[in-house]
This record gives structure tokens, C-alpha cells and sequence, in this order.
């Protein structure tokens, strides 16, 4: 009798690192668009060093505890639905096993598979694990996309504060006289590295990443410029 070998093929997806890569790029890009905005604001309305400086820690650590919470809430309420989409399939499946069968059947006809193959497959998959053939293939819950949310909230909080942390030390080491220059100019080379370094991680590619946040990262601080010309205070 010929044995069939089975060599695994290895390949580097990186689908897996979707949840904390999301929380930490919006964290970091949030930290230094807001803050360097902000601070771009104030240095436009002639503000000196020391109010600067208070105005980026108050900024650092309202927005990292702000994006923390944000995250922690909305990602929990994902997590609520899907568990309780989970209890739901769960219950379905003691009262109506058949029925589910069916429908796991179906789902795997409308994927192609002929109705024989389907029901097949989807019998060898509610025997080894039918609860979680059907949170995979009928609600779309799987490991890697799952609700995380003490991870992304600690990654959207860390982020953040380390991209707060860029213009803020900006604002303490360069001159008063050219700050608004400084911190709008490094900010945005630190978005273009973020952009690179997220598209690196992400396996996409870079060109548009780090068109997309420098883009935003401009507006935001050509519009805070605008606001703090305006209110543009004595020095």
C-alpha cells in the first residue's frame, strides 16, 4: 500500500497581525497628527516655549488615555456581539443539529463545492468541532479577526504616546523662533516612516501608505496653522 506524504508549505501571511497593527497605526499616526496639529496651532498664535511644552503633555496624556478607552469600549462591544452570536449558534446547535448540518452544507455549496463533497465536509467538520466550523464559516469569527480588547487598547494608548512624544520633543530642543517649521517638518517625516513601516508590517505597498498619512498629517496641520494665526497672541 503507497503512503500519501504530506509536506507542509510554509508561507508568511501576515493576516494574523490585522488586529494590534490596526490599534497601533491609528494610535501612532492620532499621536502625531493631533499633537503636532495642536502644537503647530499654538505656535502660529506666538505662544512661548512653556506653553507649548504643557500644552503637548496635557495633549500626550489625554489624548493616550482618551484612544485607550475609546478602543477598550468599542472593541469590547464588538466582542459582546460576537459571543453573543456564539451563546446563539451554540444553543442552535443542541436544539437543531440537523438543521445547522443543512446550512453548513449550503454554505459550502454556495463556495463551490458540489452538494455531495459539501456534506461531507461539513459532517467530518461539526465532528470535530462544530461550533467552531460554523463561528468561522457562518458568522466570519476566527482567530485572527477576533475582538481583542485590552490588546488594541494598550496598543492604541503605547502608540499614541509614542507619537505624541515625536513633536512634543520637538518643541523642548528646537528654537522658538522656528518651531511651528520644526515640529510640522519632523512630524511629517515621522508619518512617512510610519507609513512605511505599517505597509512593511502589513506586506502592502508603501508609495500609497505614506501618501495617505503625510496627506492627512498637511491638512490638519495647515488648518490648525490657520486657527492659531487668527487668535495669534502677544508675545
Amino acid at each position: 500500500m503507497s503512503r500519501v506524504h504530506l509536506k507542509t508549505h510554509l508561507e508568511a501571511h501576515r493576516i494574523h497581525r490585522i488586529g494590534w497593527l490596526r490599534a497601533a497605526v491609528l494610535g501612532a499616526n492620532d499621536g502625531i497628527v493631533s499633537t503636532a496639529s495642536l502644537l503647530v496651532g499654538i505656535a502660529a498664535a506666538s505662544a512661548g516655549q512653556t506653553t507649548l511644552l504643557m500644552t503637548g503633555v496635557a495633549a500626550l496624556v489625554a489624548g493616550a488615555m482618551s484612544m485607550a478607552a475609546g478602543e477598550y469600549v468599542s472593541v469590547y462591544s464588538q466582542a459582546d456581539t460576537e459571543n453573543a452570536d456564539l451563546a446563539r449558534e451554540k444553543a442552535e446547535l443542541v436544539k437543531h443539529p440537523a438543521a445547522e448540518l443543512r446550512e453548513l452544507t449550503l454554505i459550502y455549496v454556495a463556495r463551490g463545492l458540489t452538494p455531495e463533497l459539501a456534506a461531507q465536509v461539513a459532517a467530518q467538520l461539526t465532528t470535530h468541532d462544530a461550533l467552531g466550523a460554523h463561528a468561522r464559516d457562518e458568522l466570519g469569527i476566527s482567530n485572527a479577526f477576533s475582538a481583542k480588547p485590552l490588546q488594541a487598547a494598550l496598543a492604541s494608548a503605547a502608540s499614541f504616546a509614542t507619537g505624541a512624544a515625536l513633536p512634543l520633543a520637538v518643541v523642548a530642543l528646537a528654537p522658538v523662533q522656528s518651531v511651528m517649521v520644526w515640529v510640522a517638518g519632523t512630524s511629517l517625516l515621522s508619518l512617512a516612516l510610519l507609513g512605511v513601516v505599517a505597509a512593511l508590517a502589513g506586506g502592502s505597498a508603501v508609495l500609497p501608505s505614506v501618501w495617505r498619512v503625510t496627506f492627512w498629517g498637511v491638512l490638519a496641520m495647515a488648518a490648525t496653522a490657520a486657527v492659531g494665526t487668527l487668535f495669534n497672541l502677544p508675545t
